[in-house]
């Protein structure tokens, strides 16, 4: 394969050409092109490899190289450490973090101090950092660019909290040194006029573990697209997932983890629930084994749940193998409606129907709900699935 070139005659897209010098695009994530330059991307049309699931005609201003707007995104942090600003070049800003696409660039551009959240070495953190973005509204136009740092052996939780109203790129860089445990839960519960694209990159080092979970259920367009390096030996990912998608609602996650590392562990799973015409989620998820990645076990699934008629769901699994020594990979993806029998279960047992449907949601997101490990939230986020099941008549 020849390096990757500019396509001047594909308009918006990047790729490589083959021995007769036509165009063959980019398809696999570890081939994407990356910059921090916002002018080294042409602007998404709709057609490129990672945008053609996504509304771009709603993200437009999130595709301008242009100044946010005051108090479009207010930050504030509570919680056992310190923060601090990291300019670019400062580190350990960009140490694991290029952009991927375009808001991703502008994000980093137009984020002149990024919040630095640094767990020290061999700290084990009792309650978790809350970070809480705050948007003022839906014409403003914000950006942020987040690094947190898990130090060695440290052990901590943190939690991003996202509420109000904005259109929002936003990049969370995340390092997890030798032997820390990490888990960083994001949690979208936007207005509905909401516009939030993020990127998170992160890097597990040696023994190391990273649990990451994307919660949505708030905002118009939400697009939360994780990439994970296992880099090295011995180190874990724990990947989930949890949207709930009402009518006119697109929420979106593009997955990407890369085994580089030797005997290194993942496990992905997203689940997600859909109610109401036009409710749409995206679900893409990318695993690549390296030539090096011996011993690896790794494994990803999508589930999804369709309550309502008009209601869609996306789901597109991937896995690259590089070595035939791997100790497993697979993955799966399944897309339906109420298992009948569950129901026919339930209302044997004198459940009445509209209540036996809200158990079988409830058990089926509850898998995800109970791997995040802080009581108060798991509440938060289960009474908000039963405000999201009361919005409409699921019979």
């Amino acid at each position: 394969m020849s390096p990757t070139t500019e396509a001047p005659t594909v308009p918006g897209a990047k790729g490589h050409t083959d021995g007769a010098g036509a165009f063959v695009p980019v398809q696999t994530r570890s081939e994407r092109f990356r910059s921090t330059d916002p002018a080294a991307f042409e602007a998404p049309t709709g057609r490129e490899v990672n945008w053609k699931h996504t509304p771009v005609q709603r993200l437009q201003r999130l595709f301008a190289d242009a100044a946010g707007d005051a108090g479009a995104v207010s930050l504030s942090v509570t919680g056992p450490v310190a923060t601090a600003g990291l300019t670019a070049g400062q580190a350990p800003r960009g140490e694991v973090f290029v952009p991927e696409d375009l808001p991703a660039a502008v994000a980093w551009s137009r984020s002149a101090e990024a919040l630095y959240v640094s767990i020290p070495a061999e700290a084990e953190l009792d309650e978790p950092v809350v970070i809480e973005a705050t948007g003022g509204g839906a014409d403003l136009v914000g950006h942020s660019h987040v690094v947190v740092e898990a130090s060695r052996h440290s052990r901590a939780t943190v939690v991003l909290r996202h509420a109000g109203s904005a259109q929002f790129a936003q990049n969370v860089e995340i390092i997890v040194r030798e032997g820390a445990h990490l888990e960083l839960v994001t949690v979208q519960r936007w207005d509905d006029d909401a516009v939030h694209a993020a990127s998170h990159q992160a890097r597990v080092e040696r023994d190391a573990t990273l649990r990451h979970v994307v919660v949505s259920f708030g905002g118009g367009v939400v697009r939360v697209n994780p990439s994970v390096e296992l880099a090295g030996t011995g180190s874990r990912a724990e990947l989930y997932g949890l949207s709930y998608s009402d009518s006119g609602q697109h929420l979106e996650s593009q997955v990407y983890l890369h085994h580089k590392g030797a005997e290194t562990t993942g496990d992905v799973l997203y689940k997600s629930a859909l109610q109401g015409a036009a409710a749409r989620t995206v679900w893409i998820g990318d695993v690549l084994i390296g030539p090096d990645a011996v011993a690896t076990d790794s494994y990803e699934a999508n589930r999804n749940l369709v309550l309502t008629e008009g209601a869609r769901a996306e789901s597109i699994p991937n896995l690259e193998i590089e070595t035939g020594d791997i100790r497993g990979a697979g993955h799966a993806s399944a897309t339906g409606r109420f298992d009948d029998e569950q129901l026919f279960y339930l209302q044997a047992r004198g459940i009445p129907e509209a209540e036996a449907r809200r158990l079988v949601v409830l058990g089926f997101l509850a898998e995800i709900v109970q791997k995040i490990g802080v009581a108060d939230l798991e509440t938060e986020l289960f009474a908000a699935i039963e405000e999201e099941l009361a919005k409409e008549d699921l019979a």
